[in-house]
């Protein structure tokens, strides 16, 4: 029976590692049918080339220092390094190697793909540190000259100014406040996208109505030409995040307005339903197609060919991130009667909304 290590053996034809023999000067003596399989050069391609010939050139010293420490009775264990295929490009081998009398003994196995998922989780951790960077940058840098903006706008507001002053100073100030909205939804994005949630201060509220009745005000005043009904018909107080809730209620508003028909009311509802928390907005306007339906709650699609903010679907995707952080969710209905959104949120864990 033939050695298994010897070239007349089954492992060495059979092995999918690459076994090979070297003399002193690093030349090969013998080599396995696994070389051409892997890397593409044939036995006899190998025979009588040494390992240099096959080296990725940043690889070249540091393998020529482990072949010079093999020398002197130093095994080689799991020494990774590039060699060259016949196509000319490159694979990573994870190299064992050990000196029996004049020659050495090697067997190396492909890690090329380990390699590649140790780079893509390098890539991933980096992409995550920048977009906690982003954070930061939002939350501080932009954040405070913006408040500086706010104020100088403040105080020159109490100054005797013109009419051409007065609006100038009321344009800054509106702009200032879209910005600032701009920001906070760009970091709630962000810290959704970071995989932490969007954060919620959980609270017992007992205004609720009061506070949907002022979000819906100021939307009218900033869209006076469209009609909003406003039905409140939830009895008892929520635990939730009060700001959180009128966010997704001004962003659903808002799709209304951009996606509904301009000459038809929007009607707002909240209410219990079958042990559940409900608030609705209904528009009228032509139904959500069903390609649209499954990704309308993602980051950045649309539902037309819009380009707003709205249309960019960012508004729903943070919607949804807020009802999953009170346990809730979100749902859709369209039809030839309308589009209606709605945010459920289970009052007892068992509740479910009516489809």
């Amino acid at each position: 029976m033939a050695d298994p290590g010897s070239p007349q053996s089954e492992t060495w034809r059979l092995s999918p590692d690459l076994l090979g023999v070297l003399d002193g000067e690093g030349r090969f003596v013998d080599a396995n049918p696994a070389w051409q399989a892997t890397l593409g050069w044939s036995e006899a391609e190998i025979r009588d080339r040494t390992f240099r010939d096959f080296l990725h050139p940043d690889d070249m010293e540091r393998s020529t220092e482990v072949f010079d420490a093999l020398k002197r009775g130093t095994p080689v264990v799991y020494f990774e390094n590039r060699y060259r295929c016949n196509d000319g490009s490159y694979r990573w081998l994870s190299w064992v190697a050990v000196q029996e009398g004049e020659h050495f003994y090697c067997t190396a196995r492909d890690v090329t793909r380990v390699k590649e998922r140790e780079t893509s989780l390098q890539t991933y951790e980096d992409e995550a540190l920048l977009r906690e960077q982003l954070i930061a940058i939002l939350g501080h840098d932009l954040r405070n000259p913006l408040a500086a903006i706010n104020a100088a706008v403040r105080m020159a507001s109490r100054e005797n100014n013109g009419e051409t002053t007065s609006n100038m100073l009321t344009a800054i100030r509106d702009s200032s406040a879209r910005m600032h909205g701009l920001i906070e939804t760009i970091m709630d994005f962000a810290r959704a996208r970071l995989g932490g949630g969007i954060p919620v201060a959980m609270t017992e509220v007992h205004d609720l109505a009061e506070r949907f009745e002022k979000v819906i005000t100021e939307i009218r005043l900033a869209h006076p030409d469209r009609a909003i009904a406003f039905r409140y018909a939830f009895d008892g107080p929520l635990r939730c995040d009060p700001g959180r809730l009128e966010q997704v209620l001004s962003n659903l508003i808002a799709n209304a307005i951009t996606h509904g028909s301009s000459n038809r009311t929007i009607r707002v509802s909240v209410l219990k339903d079958r042990g559940a928390f409900v608030m609705s907005v209904h528009n009228h306007g032509t139904p959500i197609p069903d390609a649209v339906r499954p990704r309308l709650f993602q980051a950045f699609s649309r539902t037309s060919d819009d380009n707003s903010l709205q249309g960019l679907g960012l508004g729903l995707f943070i919607s949804d991130q807020i009802a999953k952080a009170h346990g809730g969710r979100m749902t859709v209905k369209s039809d030839a009667s309308g589009t209606e959104f709605s945010l459920v949120i289970d009052l007892d864990g068992t509740a479910t909304r009516p489809g």
